[in-house]
């Protein structure tokens, strides 16, 4: 079979909110630092080639940063046209050079997620498999976590009820938030809801950054009892050698990644042994082509992967990685797309839907709040 050349003939952009159902708040509320969260705003990439192929892809920013994303996408993605759209690193390079002038990572990149996704989503569907199959998997289902029942806005009583819920729904484990100004709350919280849920329940604890070393390596030492699966940025996201002689002194793991913002950044974590469990984000790190060259330089690293939200990604993802991963579960994006995943025995199952296997939802058309078009629809 002969190669037929296609080009990019539309790339539509849009951005949309979506509204919480209630307003969420981790430490980062609780020590004064962030107000509660009520929406996450998205970037959706849509691309049609001239053969008639389509990809979806979104990029998001929490409490700030979406209009900025979506600015700077509306400035580079005319640069796709024409282009053929399987040559995916060829355009991630001419829409880093478009928009060269403030830098490669951060929202520079954020940006280009979106676009670079909705790419891969449209290869993997013209090769009629999963995004996963395409890019070679090690499985067809992942670990999974749940996090959106255990925010510090929720009742311990809440957080338990939402964590037998999550249970009973298939997913294998719960992780809960800490970080609290009142230490001694964390660790009523986190023995509460380990005595509910039993020993053999993996539970992870996540601290969003608000501990200093000294109260970050005492509190490691006093949650060790708990026999956690993890303990998820225990000290500021920038503090490689902090999270560095944490890893050393503690049994529990550490995990941290997910707000750092390109590869190189995260380079400096792996170079620092700063964690046991790397939480990288492709939205965030700059998409699918910048998170493939991080899980890279993670497994010749030996580290653990557990990738930060957007399941609808990752789980693809995930499951390319050598090594078992786990992959975060929340329900915050199902209004969006069409398509639910599966959960079942504690592990998340891999769509059999060529590319992400999502689709937009009429819910997610209706809270979009500017489109903008290039090329011929």
């Amino acid at each position: 079979m002969t190669y037929t050349p296609d080009a990019i003939r539309h790339v539509k952009l849009s951005t949309a909110r979506l509204p919480l159902a209630t307003p969420i708040s981790d430490a980062k509320v609780f020590t004064g630092r962030q107000k509660p969260m009520t929406e996450v705003v998205f970037l959706f990439a849509e691309i049609t080639t001239e053969q008639g192929f389509e990809g979806m892809g979104f990029s998001y920013s929490k409490r700030a940063g979406g209009p900025a994303q979506y600015a700077h996408a509306k400035e580079v993605a005319e640069t796709m046209i024409g282009e053929d759209p399987n040559d995916i690193a060829k355009l991630y390079t001419k829409l880093l050079w478009a928009g060269a002038s403030v830098g490669r990572s951060g929202v520079a990149t954020q940006a280009l997620a979106a676009l670079d996704i909705a790419l891969y989503d449209l290869k993997s569907k013209r090769a009629g498999l999963p995004l996963a199959k395409f890019l070679g998997s090690h499985r067809d289902s992942v670990r999974t976590y749940n996090t959106s029942g255990g925010f510090l806005n929720a009742s311990i009583e809440e957080v338990k009820e939402r964590a037998s819920q999550s249970i009973e729904e298939g997913i294998g484990g719960i992780k809960i938030k800490v970080g609290l100004p009142d230490s001694a709350e964390d660790l009523r919280r986190v023995a509460a809801v380990r005595e509910h849920i039993g020993n053999d329940v993996p539970l992870m604890v996540d601290a969003n950054q608000q501990w200093d070393r000294a109260t970050a390596l005492r509190m490691g030492r006093k949650l060790e009892q708990f026999d956690l699966v993890w303990i998820e940025e225990p000290l500021d996201a920038y503090d490689a050698e902090g999270h560095a002689a944490l890893a050393a002194a503690l049994d529990t793991p550490i995990a941290t990644g997910e707000m750092l913002a390109s590869v190189a950044e995260h380079e400096r974590l792996i170079a620092a042994r700063a964690c046991d469990i790397i939480q990288p984000d492709a939205p965030r790190v700059g998409g699918i082509t910048q998170f493939l060259r991080l899980a890279t330089l993670a497994d010749q690293a030996g580290l653990d992967l557990a990738p930060h939200f957007a399941m609808e990604i990752h789980l693809h993802l995930a499951a390319t990685y050598p090594r078992e991963p786990w992959v975060e579960h929340f329900d915050w994006l199902d209004p969006l797309f069409n398509e639910r995943l599966e959960t079942k025995e504690g592990r998340m199952i891999v769509p059999d839907r060529p590319g992400l296997g999502f689709t937009f939802s009429d819910q997610a058309r209706a809270w979009t709040t500017e489109t903008v078009e290039f090329g011929r629809a």
